[in-house]
């Protein structure tokens, strides 16, 4: 079997919470202990990860047995963890979803993929923190998430990149669409993927 790459991830990420998702998950709110409508959608992004990668070990443990969530980056503050490392690959994995499971859009969500402040642990800061790091040989920004009719993903993409590009140089970006979920409000969705070539100085 070969090395694992960034491409076959993204898809097998994406088929991943397609698989997930079937099994109709529900999530319970921690605030109002209220449970969400059934589907993969109104999960937990570190919840969705976990969810994912068991269905991926599952289907295929060859490649998928060994991965690990949660990894400490080494020589810095035990807060700070890498959401998975599969085979060669160190991945921060941040989740995309303007919508609610009302249906109401949340405002905050871009702040997760875009804001330049490291104290918000966005998609953008993960890239210079995870290039910098000693973890993997491979490393690589994965986002993932639901798109709505009002509220496609590409605007918010294509803005990650142009920003990213300022601190690292990404690889091409490599994408799976998801579909056919449960959920009444997040029924469809996409994988991205980028490796990260280069922390520029």
């Amino acid at each position: 079997m070969g090395e694992l790459g960034l491409e076959g991830l993204v898809a097998d990420f994406a088929r991943g919470m397609e698989k997930a998702d079937e099994k109709r998950p529900q999530q319970v709110s921690s605030r109002t202990g209220k449970a969400y409508q059934p589907g993969l959608g109104p999960h937990t992004e570190a919840k969705t990860v976990d969810l994912v990668m068991r269905e991926l070990e599952a289907a295929n443990p060859d490649v998928y047995r060994g991965h690990s969530t949660g990894v400490p980056y080494p020589g810095v503050s035990p807060i700070n963890r890498c959401d998975l490392v599969v085979g060669a690959w160190a991945v921060e994995a941040k989740m995309l979803r303007i919508m609610g499971d009302n249906g109401k859009p949340n405002d905050n969500m871009l702040m997760h993929i875009l804001s330049p402040y490291a104290q918000h642990r966005s998609a953008l800061t993960d890239c210079r923190k995870l290039g910098e790091s000693s973890l993997g040989p491979r490393k690589a920004i994965l986002i993932f998430g639901y798109e709505y009719e009002a509220w496609p993903m590409e605007p918010t993409i294509a803005a990650f990149e142009a920003l990213a590009a300022r601190d690292v140089r990404l690889g091409d970006r490599t994408s799976a669409p998801v579909g056919n979920l449960v959920h009444p409000v997040h029924q469809r969705g996409a994988v991205f993927g980028w490796e990260i070539l280069e922390v520029r100085a």
